[in-house]
């Protein structure tokens, strides 16, 4: 009785993981979206890029609002290296007014009115994010989930794991985690 409930113990954890794993992967479709100025822009105007990375916010999200430093940082830390931010304003479960408060930085967020994207891509929280890398087809994505371990101190970091999923694709190696829940306002739907 007890080897059956250690083989039953691994094979749950063998499925776990495994469908961890396969939540992160798979190929995107070409998807739009709009910018302030009601001008849309695909994910395939990318395609020459090395990597595409979707981050999804709400200025009324506690959490979108102390990744804002964060995300401005890689995002310009990336930009010279082939990686495009998209940042995307998506409605939460709050009714609070939003807007980046006095001194925080405001970053340029597209829309996503429909919803379809984050639903394409299988977010339900702000702020989540989704690296994406140009294949034949579409975007494979590489990794889908948290920013960091640490979304209220950004001192208190000690695995960066957007940034060790960027610096590894660019490195030509594989993503390394695929997969890391992240904390954060759900989506409304």
């Amino acid at each position: 009785m007890r080897r059956l409930s250690i083989i039953a113990a691994a094979a749950l954890i063998f499925c776990t993981v495994a469908v961890g794993a396969a939540r992160a992967q798979g190929t995107v479709a070409d998807f739009s979206l709009q910018t302030a100025n009601n001008a849309t822009v695909s994910l395939k105007s990318y395609a020459s890029k090395k990597a595409v990375v979707v981050v999804f916010l709400n200025p009324a999200c506690a959490y979108s609002r102390l990744y804002q430093e964060r995300l401005a940082s890689l995002s310009s830390g990336f930009s010279g290296r082939g990686v495009q931010f998209l940042f995307v304003n998506v409605p939460i479960n709050l009714d609070a007014p939003g807007g980046a408060a006095p001194g925080e930085v405001d970053l340029p967020t597209l829309t996503d009115a429909s919803q379809q994207v984050s639903g394409q891509l299988g977010i339900s929280k702000t702020t989540e994010a989704v690296v994406l890398q140009p294949e034949a087809g579409g975007f494979a994505v590489r990794y889908r989930g948290a920013i960091d371990d640490n979304p209220q101190v950004a001192s208190g970091v000690q695995q960066p794991y957007l940034r060790q999923v960027l610096d590894n694709l660019l490195a030509g190696r594989p993503a390394g985690v695929a997969d890391k829940r992240a904390a954060g306002c759900l989506i409304k739907r």
